[in-house]
This record gives structure tokens, C-alpha cells and sequence, in this order.
């Protein structure tokens, strides 16, 4: 690199950037903004696709809002793009989380300033750009430095855009020589910086499972899982709704383990478009949340209570098992999500639901609830288990969150204990594979509950003889050995009076 701009501006110095800069490599006839700044209708998209992403990932780092909720907040300007400008933005927003540490390293290599100091923007633009160098290659990677060049010419002064193009020319000639720290001496490192996750939930796989199995779960959970919905079968088949989804999507299949599971790849176009779910005939849901409800094992007649319903993708499936016959209360604290569980209950042809906005750090023996037959609790956690389809957890998590989701997942399943009848079942669930909120809590919770025991052989028959059942108690997924999202559940049953 050249010392054509020095770094003595106030607010170069604010971001730190102190390497010395080049120019920025010329824009291409075909950019999306043209030499005076404006936008060329014919061509923005791609850009907006990217200016979009780059706007996801900094809302992702400085507020606490889940990826979702952001995406969410961003639906009306994504529904804009075309299917190809809207896969662009998803590859960008989910790649870069997947892969933020590795490619953090990589720019750490190349800069002269700290990543600590680098302004949000600035670094963002940065990870985007690699990832498109390094893992999308039908992007040319001067397309990738281009278009980069460009994002931080909207967002920042000449010099910065300097520094950014400096980066990425280096990096698009040495990337891939870049050292990596050695194995032998420092595996945490090593793994986490290859695998891209934190160090500190290395350390504890490592611990747990050794190098080989570490390198596995983070492999398998690095991988692009495929979309798994459930039948509605109040409504239709798996047959008849693989039928209707044949010409929509790509390598469809059935599940191997939940009865009603489908999975695909690349929907022509978004979910809530295709005609089949607009007319009620699936959900979108992983399958290992699918098994969870397999065994609550609800009965038609049941009155059952769904704890932490969410938006309702189990109480869904309650309710289908049940044939639509018996009784469902689903409660949460959150109000609009209940009112969009209602709406949900309407799209699924449900009629036996009722929800009741309800805290469970709150004491429920006052609530006039009643007692119940069945009570599922898929108690918020650290979502560990699901980073595969929500990668921002990888960095939104830390061990102090482990420890403060274990205390409230004990404080939710004490509240409910109440509320179950003699010889009822209370259903504990988490989507996280970590033995804090798994059996520990199980521990403590029969600690405190001797009225209690984990009832055993109760998993459904197509569960049997499969390696989802630890010590006949458990049931356990994994992306390793069931290419399913990371849960956790135990059936406890209420002893007879």
C-alpha cells in the first residue's frame, strides 16, 4: 500500500484507521450508482440488496432485536426486490453470521487497525465484501470490491472508502494464505477461528465432545439446512401436499423421523405466496420441534395448556393430533404474538384454542387456569441448538446468558407444576443441546418436585430403535446424527393422588 492519504482527519481517527490507503479501484460501467451519486433504476437492485443487508447486520449489532424481528421490520422493502435481489440479500445477511469470525480474522490480517475501532458500517461492508469473495463464487470478486467500494461511499468519508478498498484488494490476492493459529498450541483458537464461532463455546464442546466431534457439530451446523414444514392433516395429507409442492420448490422429501415433516430446498417464491400454505395446508417448522409434540402425546378430549406459545407452531400441531376435539389454552406474555396465533389457529382450519395473556415468572395458582391433563412448556433459552438456522445466536450468546436462561426455565417450570393433574404430564422443552438448561434443570426440578418422576417409554413408535433417546428419558436432536435443529425435551408425569 501507498501513503497518497494520510490518516490525520478527525474522523479517520475516530474509527482508527490508521493503514496507509490507495485509491479505490474504478467503478464498473454496470454499478448501481452512477459517477454523480445518483441511483440508475435499471441497475439498483443488487445494491439495494446489498445496502439492505449491510443495514440488517448493523441494526443486528447495535440493538437487542433477534434477526428475525429485524428482517421483520425490514419486510417491506425486502418484498420490493426480486427473487434473485432477495436471495442476494439472505446469502449476504446469513453467510455473514455463519462465517463473521473466520472472516473477521481475515481482516484483522490485512488492517493495520483494530477491529475494536473499526466503525460498525465500515467493518460490516468489510465482512460482506469478503464473504462474497471467499464463499459466492458466481460473483466475480471485482464485482464483490466494487459494489463494497461503493456502500462505503454512502455511509462514509473518501479516506475511509480508501481503507476499504485497500482491504479487499489485498485480501482478494492473499486471503486464502493467510496464517491460522496452531492447532497444537492453542485448538480453541484454531477451531474457533476455522469453524467461525466464539472461543468461549468451543472451549466448552471441547470439553464435552473432543476435537473430532467439536469439528462435526460445527461442520453440521455451518451447513445451509433445508426449509422442514409440517402437514396440516386437519386439512390434507403429506402425500397430497408433496404432490401440490413438486413444481414450487427444489429436492423434496419427506422427513425420516416426524410422520407429517416435509423438507425442500429453493421455493420459487416466499412462503406465505404459495398457495398450499395460504390455504392452510402446512407450517413451517423444524422436525425436531415437530418430535417434542410427539411426545406430549395429546389425546382428542385433552384439556392442554401451551406454555410460552409463541406464535403457535406447536399449538398448531396439539391441535391437529388432538383431531381438533378438546380444549387448548396458549399462553404469553406478549400480546401481539397471541393475536397472531389466533389468526394463525383461523389459517389452520383450528377451532378448539384460547388464548390468555399470561406471565410465567408470575405465580399461576391465581390465574383460575384450572388443571390440566397435558402442559407443554418450550421454555425460552439460549437457542444454542438452532444456530444453524439462526446464526446471530453465535454472537448474541454468552455462558452468563446459559446461566440466567436455566434460572428462568426452573422459575417457568415450578409456576406451572400446579396446574397439572394426577397422572398428568408436563412436557419441559428447550431448542438448546447444553446440559445447564437440559438436565440440570431436569435435576432440580425433581429436587423440588418429588410429586414428579420422568416417565419412561413413552417416545411414539417411530422414535423407538432410533438414536434420538438418551438413557430411555430423554429425547435428544442433533444436526450430527439426525440433521435436525439442536432440542432437548423430558416428559414428567404427576403422580397419582
Amino acid at each position: 500500500m501507498t501513503n497518497e492519504l494520510k490518516p490525520d482527519n478527525k474522523h479517520l481517527r475516530q474509527i482508527g484507521i490508521s493503514a496507509p490507503l490507495k485509491p479505490p479501484i474504478p467503478t464498473s460501467k454496470n454499478s448501481s450508482l452512477a459517477s454523480n451519486g445518483k441511483r440508475n433504476p435499471e441497475t439498483s437492485s443488487p445494491l439495494d440488496a446489498r445496502k439492505t443487508a449491510l443495514s440488517i447486520l448493523t441494526t443486528l449489532d447495535k440493538e437487542n432485536k433477534t434477526l428475525d424481528n429485524i428482517i421483520e421490520d425490514f419486510s417491506d422493502k425486502i418484498d420490493l426486490f426480486s427473487k434473485k435481489d432477495r436471495a442476494l440479500m439472505n446469502a449476504l445477511v446469513y453467510g455473514v453470521l455463519r462465517w463473521r469470525g473466520r472472516l473477521d480474522h481475515i481482516i484483522e490480517f490485512f488492517s493495520n487497525t483494530p477491529l475494536t475501532k473499526i466503525d460498525l458500517i465500515v467493518l460490516n461492508i468489510l465482512r460482506i465484501a469478503l464473504f462474497q469473495i471467499i464463499y459466492l463464487s458466481r460473483i466475480p470478486a471485482s464485482a464483490a470490491v466494487n459494489t463494497s467500494v461503493e456502500l462505503s461511499k454512502s455511509f462514509a468519508a473518501p479516506w475511509v472508502t480508501g481503507f476499504v478498498n485497500a482491504i479487499l484488494r489485498n485480501a482478494v490476492r492473499k486471503f486464502d494464505k493467510i496464517p491460522f493459529p496452531d492447532l497444537e498450541k492453542d485448538p480453541v483458537s484454531t477451531i474457533a477461528v476455522r469453524n467461525s464461532f466464539p472461543k468461549w463455546l468451543i472451549k466448552r464442546w471441547l470439553y464435552r465432545f473432543g476435537h473430532e466431534e467439536t469439528n462435526l457439530l460445527c461442520r453440521a451446523i455451518n451447513t445451509i439446512p433445508p426449509i422442514t414444514i409440517r402437514t396440516n392433516t386437519l386439512k390434507t395429507t403429506r402425500e397430497k401436499l408433496i404432490k401440490s409442492l413438486q413444481h414450487e420448490v427444489e429436492k423434496i422429501k419427506s422427513t425420516t423421523y416426524a410422520p407429517d415433516g416435509i423438507c425442500f430446498f429453493n421455493p420459487k417464491s416466499s412462503i406465505p405466496k404459495i398457495q398450499s400454505f395460504r390455504d392452510g395446508w402446512f407450517v413451517v417448522q423444524d422436525e425436531a420441534a415437530q418430535l417434542v409434540t410427539l411426545l406430549l402425546d395429546p389425546r382428542p378430549g385433552d384439556n392442554v395448556l401451551d406454555a410460552c406459545s409463541g406464535l403457535g407452531g406447536k399449538t398448531g400441531h396439539i391441535a391437529q393430533i388432538m383431531k381438533n376435539k378438546g380444549s387448548i389454552i396458549a399462553i404469553d406474555k406478549d400480546d401481539k404474538k397471541l393475536s397472531r396465533l389466533s389468526s394463525e389457529m383461523i389459517r389452520l382450519g383450528i377451532s378448539i384454542t384460547k388464548t390468555i395473556p399470561c406471565d410465567l415468572e408470575m405465580p399461576l395458582n391465581e390465574k383460575g387456569l384450572g388443571l390440566f391433563d397435558r402442559i407443554l412448556l418450550d421454555a425460552p433459552c439460549s437457542g444454542l441448538g438452532i444456530i444453524r438456522r439462526n446464526p446471530d445466536i453465535k454472537w448474541s450468546t454468552s455462558k452468563k446468558n446459559i446461566n440466567f436462561f436455566k434460572e428462568r426455565q426452573l422459575l417457568f417450570i415450578d409456576n406451572l407444576a400446579c396446574l397439572v393433574k394426577p397422572s398428568g404430564v408436563l412436557v419441559y422443552a428447550v431448542c438448546s443441546t447444553e446440559p445447564e438448561e437440559n438436565e440440570e434443570v431436569v435435576k432440580d426440578f425433581l429436587s423440588n418436585h418429588p410429586e414428579f418422576v420422568i416417565k419412561k417409554n413413552c417416545v411414539p413408535q417411530s422414535l423407538k430403535n432410533k438414536a434420538l433417546i438418551s438413557g430411555g428419558m430423554y429425547l435428544k436432536t442433533s444436526p450430527i446424527n439426525s440433521n435436525m435443529d439442536g432440542f432437548f425435551s423430558v416428559c414428567f408425569q404427576k403422580k397419582p393422588v
